[in-house]
């Protein structure tokens, strides 16, 4: 493989994920979409909206790491260097930010009951 083709990457994940990669891909439009909408909406950042997205977002960042472990055939067990240590951080990491970006837009977009 001497080039780095995107469609190849697609593919491959559409093998291993089937369904969930479009349902996964949904939810990250939705969350920037949201997030962006929630933003120029309020022109600033809500800083204890924030704060309960990133709780959530450890959540969501552990969440990413069971989906990993069910779609692949490797488990935790069997990473030993540190490249696979380097892999379950980044994908608890974008689990963490996904998450928390999309915590966020739908706390800003629901109705809120006490603002007044």
């Amino acid at each position: 493989m001497k080039d780095l083709d995107p469609f190849v990457f697609l593919m491959v994940f559409q093998e291993m994920l089937g369904p969930v990669l479009w349902i996964l891909v949904a939810l990250a439009l939705f969350g920037l979409i949201g997030f962006a909408v929630v933003f120029l909406r309020e022109g600033k950042m809500d800083s204890r909206r924030l704060v309960r997205s990133e709780l959530i977002g450890v959540v969501g960042g552990v969440a990413a790491l069971v989906l990993a472990a069910k779609f692949t055939v490797s488990g935790f067990t069997d990473a030993g260097g540190p490249v696979d240590w380097l892999l379950v951080g980044l994908i608890w990491g974008v689990g963490l930010a996904g998450t928390t970006i999309l915590a966020y837009a739908v706390q800003g977009l629901l109705p809120c009951r006490r603002c007044g």
